[in-house]
């Protein structure tokens, strides 16, 4: 009998279910945060509803961290989560360039950004065909990906060590580079939605693509189908 070929490296199934783990504490936990200030804001300064960009919607208590309101009970396990997060994005990094995973399998080639490639892998995703392409992943999902692991997911730690108040003394300049506190705030927020969209997304299409053998090779890495 034929071994299944082996389809994600143990250092990307590690990442994986530590950074979902980290996520679902940040988003239920930020939650319980946005609650005690739902208005956002543009520049240094924000408190008033009619000054605001964003009203956000308050969140029922039994999609936050904790499953009451308990603003310091909710930074602390956001703290928690964010040193997690953080902390496994460096190893994620690390592994996808010593690994060459990333190289590999999710930098874009010259060839791939021609309008007529780019067209005909829209049209196989609009099919439901999603093995379409060379190499492990195809151009929409190798575009996708660079942009959650290189901008969607540094922004939050970006943003968020810019809205810590404890941070500040060390990472003001950082403040001061997206515009003000506020616009940190805004610019955290505005990263937690793409990423929210994102995960959305991405679990549609996991069930689209048949979730069981997904969720086997992404815990044993073998392709089992």
């Amino acid at each position: 009998m034929t071994k299944p070929a082996k389809r994600h490296a143990l250092t990307t199934r590690l990442w994986h279910w530590s950074n979902l783990v980290a996520v679902v504490i940040l988003f239920m936990s930020g939650l319980t945060i946005s609650n005690a200030h739902r208005y956002l804001y543009w520049g240094e300064w924000g408190f008033e509803a009619k000054d605001a960009w964003l009203a956000v919607p308050r969140f029922p208590d039994w999609m936050t961290i904790p499953g009451y309101y308990s603003l310091a009970v909710a930074r602390d396990w956001h703290i928690l989560a964010a040193w997690l997060f953080a902390l496994t994005l460096l190893f994620g990094w690390i592994a996808m360039l010593l690994n060459r995973h990333f190289k590999r399998d999710i930098a874009t080639r010259r060839e791939e950004w021609r309008p007529a490639n780019i067209k005909a892998d829209v049209a196989a995703h609009l099919k439901l065909d999603f093995e379409h392409g060379k190499g492990k992943y195809n151009f929409l999902q190798k575009i996708t990906y660079g942009l959650v692991l290189g901008v969607i997911l540094p922004g939050m730690v970006l943003t968020g060590i810019a809205i810590s108040p404890g941070m500040e003394p060390s990472f003001g300049w950082m403040v001061d580079l997206m515009g003000g506190r506020q616009s940190a705030r805004s610019f955290h927020f505005i990263f937690a939605a793409l990423l929210f969209a994102f995960f959305v997304i991405h679990v549609l299409l996991v069930i689209l693509s048949g979730p069981v053998w997904q969720l086997r090779s992404m815990i044993t890495g073998r392709d089992a189908r």
